[in-house]
């Protein structure tokens, strides 16, 4: 069943006091390019550096009895999961593809849980989850189709919402559709009228292809500085494919090349570092793409990223993604 605004309710407090009340800040900068105000709700604060806490909090919480638990994930999802487990002394099993950046793999280590290279595609890594399901009993935790991972990522449009109700819109990075479902429903339910924009990369948009369709496509993962919104959103997928299709006013696509200034933007002008997902919605305004009316709030939500690309990024110079090269342009030429 879809998850309510009950549920997120719930999930508030589950959540309470580890993985609640983040910062939503004004950033002036995107104020005045924007021309309405601006906000950013600053998920990279989280213990885990990225909003996926939220979700995985939530749905460990749900887990009652079992030798563990195993997700598939492009790296935040997989740190939340390994953080809630080892809270609950849980065995933690994290399947990733090989197109994971290694700081995610060392991060997600670091909190004790095991990892599993697994082909180069979500579906490979998904795959590996499910077998260990299936042989070892491990309970599955769905990074973006799950109602209580929904339900704890709703939390952030509660927040949002509950601080700044006269909110005209919400731009909504976009991946599996776990954070967009989940915010849009919290949003949509408390100010029906209020504008939800899901913002993706323009290579390897798995949830913007499936809504075009009409039904859940496979696509082809390339590396992207927006590695977090990789990843397909299951060919069976029952709950956030659906959500975003009935709740989503539209969604954007938005180039390497503006990703990679927007990193910069959000660098320099709001001194915060954030990963590649982080910033399409500052992206999407940056270029145009998306026309502000009102009050307006984004989500930061990682920072979990590869310093050494960052610095590339930063300090502008060429950054390569496979056989694709992103040019750098020192910021402000």
């Amino acid at each position: 069943m879809q998850p309510t605004l009950a549920d997120i309710y719930a999930a508030a407090q589950v959540i309470r006091g580890v993985a609640d009340a983040t910062p939503l800040v004004p950033s002036p900068f995107m104020t005045e390019r924007g021309g309405q105000e601006f906000l950013l709700k600053l998920e990279n604060m989280q213990p885990i550096g990225a909003f996926k806490l939220r979700g995985a909090l939530n749905a460990v919480a749900g887990v009652k009895e079992a030798a563990g638990v195993t997700c598939c994930s492009t790296g935040n999802h997989g740190r939340g999961v390994a953080f809630a487990a080892r809270e609950r002394g849980m065995r933690a099993v994290i399947c990733m593809s090989e197109l994971v950046p290694q700081a995610k793999v060392d991060g997600i280590r670091a909190l004790g849980a095991e990892v599993r290279i697994a082909g180069r595609s979500q579906d490979d890594a998904l795959a590996e989850s499910q077998r260990l399901v299936a042989e070892d009993g491990l309970v599955e935790i769905s990074p973006f189709d799950d109602p209580l991972v929904i339900a704890g990522q709703g939390t952030i449009g509660l927040e949002i919402m509950t601080k700044r109700p006269d909110l005209d819109t919400l731009l909504v990075p976009l991946s599996g559709g776990g954070l967009a479902a989940g915010v849009a429903l919290a949003a949509k339910a408390i100010k029906p009228q209020i504008r939800v924009v899901g913002i993706t990369m323009e290579r390897g948009a798995a949830m913007y292809e499936s809504l075009r369709a009409g039904r859940p496509v496979e696509v082809e993962e390339v590396a992207s500085l927006a590695d977090s919104l990789g990843g397909g959103i299951g060919m069976q997928n029952r709950l956030s494919f659906p959500m975003c299709r009935d709740l989503l006013d539209e969604v954007v696509l938005v180039s390497e090349e503006e990703i990679y200034r927007a990193m910069q933007v959000l660098y320099y002008e709001d001194r915060i570092v954030a990963e590649g997902a982080c910033v399409v919605g500052l992206a999407a305004v940056l270029n145009g793409k998306v026309t502000l009316s009102g009050p307006t709030a984004t989500i930061v939500t990682g920072r979990n990223l590869d310093m050494e690309m960052f610095t590339r990024i930063v300090t502008g110079q060429d950054v390569k993604l496979g056989d694709v090269t992103v040019k750098g342009v020192p910021y402000g030429q």
